[in-house]
């Protein structure tokens, strides 16, 4: 007896089956008899669960902000079943000590799949961090960001050769920022060029020993992503730097205040020119409170939230038109957890039988309405299209607002010695 048949299940090339699961993985697509549960799915757009690789769920110190109860939520709420929480906490998780104690408060708290980066700074243990399950290294900070200290060109010479030598990957914040203290959307992207992406990939690539594998973390820079893929580097983008951009606010609103920058209008189209080359979509999930983003500009934290609306909102361009199907599916999950080396969500026998059902009809994103403790979205009235239900692990864990209590898994790295 399966645990649990999909029925009526439209495939991306227009197939329609009926997707069996047994023990969290799929186990046959096509015609189905005998199940102990069914679903309909004929009115949905059924998609394997998302992947987000960039998320800082906050906790500790942060707890007002963001734990991993409140963002795990937002997660599933969103469709996403497997986040990738970065290290750049109060205080960093630079031990094993810390680290462990992370992996066991996701453990206890969090409703969605996670992993868990390794903080690179000057003491770092880099070697027990990989032996304890770190699923990457960073964002490793080759300029100063939100709660995260650059480092300079031996710490990040030595760092890298470390990482390559464990054979491990290292995510990266490149930017390279002029001095002075923006007052405006404007002067934070001239203090912050496009330009600074590429500038600092090159410092990057100078100092890694051969073969090291690197991340590109949230590029703006299709110039920046070009380097990236002719190094052999993989590359991320956010939904904020394809759908804002500063034109959107007033010139002050540190609401809109972001590392990298919101760019230029005509830049932010040349970004999706550049979609092509780009391997992952995340939402680089940072938030701060209202009370927090209202402060003066020059004072007012960096970064934005956005895991609960991130897949909601490129559904709703793949209904437009300007985002197909397949491409949404290899940025949110094929391309993610082929990066991380996690098994992939999807339709084919022995994959994770993790998925989310989004409704026919588009909704306008209301922060009344989403779960993040921060209590505030850059996205107001934005067309989206919110899951109606989420799987993961093959068992119902979001239905129509109610959250079923599925504890989340936690992924660890390939260094990950038990």
């Amino acid at each position: 007896m399966l645990d649990l048949v999909l029925e009526h299940v439209r495939l991306p090339g227009g197939r329609c089956v009926d997707i069996a699961i047994q023990d969290g993985l799929v186990v046959h697509a096509g015609a189905v008899r005998t199940a102990a549960a069914r679903l309909d799915c004929r009115n949905y757009l059924v998609l394997p669960g998302a992947i987000d690789m960039h998320v800082h769920m906050r906790g500790g110190t942060q707890s007002y902000k963001e734990d991993w109860e409140s963002g795990s939520k937002s997660a599933l709420a969103g469709g996403v079943t497997v986040v990738v929480d970065q290290p750049n906490t109060d205080p960093p998780l630079d031990s094993v000590e810390r680290f462990h104690a992370r992996v066991e408060e996701g453990r206890r708290r969090s409703l969605c799949g996670f992993a868990i980066n390794a903080a690179v700074t000057p003491g770092s243990d880099l070697e027990g961090l990989h032996r304890a399950g770190a699923m990457a290294f960073g964002e490793t900070f080759v300029a100063a960001s939100s709660y995260g200290a650059a480092l300079d060109e031996e710490e990040l010479a030595t760092a890298l050769g470390r990482i390559r030598a464990l054979s491990a990957c290292a995510t990266l914040h490149l930017e390279e920022p002029s001095p002075g203290v923006p007052m405006t959307l404007e002067e934070h992207d001239r203090l912050r060029p496009l330009e600074g992406e590429w500038h600092a990939l090159e410092r990057v690539l100078s100092l890694a020993p051969p073969c090291t594998r690197l991340h590109c973390c949230h590029l703006t820079s299709p110039e920046a992503i070009r380097r990236a893929r002719l190094a052999g580097a993989t590359v991320e983008v956010t939904p904020h730097h394809l759908l804002l951009d500063r034109s959107m606010f007033a010139p002050d609103d540190a609401r809109a205040r972001v590392n990298p920058p919101l760019r230029h209008p005509l830049a932010r189209g040349a970004l999706w020119e550049a979609l092509r080359f780009v391997d992952a979509v995340a939402s680089d999930h940072a938030p701060h409170t209202p009370a927090e983003k209202m402060r003066p500009f020059s004072d007012a934290p960096s970064g934005l939230p956005g895991i609960e609306t991130m897949l909601p909102l490129l559904v709703a361009r793949v209904r437009s038109g300007v985002l197909s199907l397949g491409r949404l599916i290899e940025l949110s999950v094929t391309g993610p957890a082929r990066i991380l080396g996690i098994p992939p969500a999807g339709f084919v026998p022995g994959d994770r039988a993790d998925f989310a059902l989004y409704p026919q009809g588009e909704t306008g994103i209301d922060a009344d309405k989403l779960h993040s403790r921060c209590g505030w979205t850059p996205y107001t009235g934005m067309a989206a299209v919110f899951p109606e239900r989420v799987i993961m692990n093959g068992e119902l864990a979001y239905d129509s607002g109610r959250f079923c209590g599925i504890p989340g898994r936690w992924y660890p790295g390939e260094g990950f010695m038990g």
